[in-house]
């Protein structure tokens, strides 16, 4: 209660409230209140450039495009696992009569058929670079013989 009764501390809340006040109000009725509402959990990250638009010696490019492969993966995997969790609860679900989750099922096939064209056989040392080798190897390989698992093309022969 000293403290109020001080001149000096009185004279600083004033000058303090004088500017502190009209900026208060600014804040609550102008800024807050026109501020978009955004849960932090439907953040969406730009992305960032691939490995193949990186420069050769670029180390923070190329950092980059293995973050953003890795978070790629980890949103496909979390996929993979929901998509495999609809099939488990269908057939518990269903029990005897699991051809009726067959639609799920394909969903779920195609989808792991997908992830480790693209992630499969990488090892745990995950990085763009060898993920882009992989694509660019698989590209080559159908260009010469047609698409994965539909058998060698014919050589035509010649006489």
């Amino acid at each position: 209660m000293a403290e109020q009764e001080n001149f000096l501390y009185r004279l600083m809340n004033s000058v303090i409230y004088m500017v502190d006040a009209p900026v208060t109000y600014v804040r609550e009725k102008l800024v807050v209140p026109n501020q978009k509402k955004y849960p932090w959990y439907h953040q969406q990250y730009r992305r960032v450039p691939t490995i193949d638009e990186c420069y050769m010696d670029d180390i923070v490019c190329e950092t980059e495009a293995d973050c953003q492969l890795k978070r790629d993966k980890a949103v496909e995997d979390q996929i993979l696992f929901i998509l495999r969790s609809r099939f488990e609860q269908c057939a518990i679900y269903h029990g005897d009569d699991v051809h009726l989750c067959d639609p799920i099922r394909k969903i779920y096939d195609d989808a792991a058929v997908a992830w480790f064209i693209k992630y499969g056989e990488m090892g745990v040392s995950l990085n763009a670079r060898n993920a882009y080798m992989k694509q660019k190897h698989r590209l080559i390989w159908e260009r010469r013989h047609g698409p994965v698992g539909t058998g060698m093309k014919q050589q035509p022969n010649k006489a």
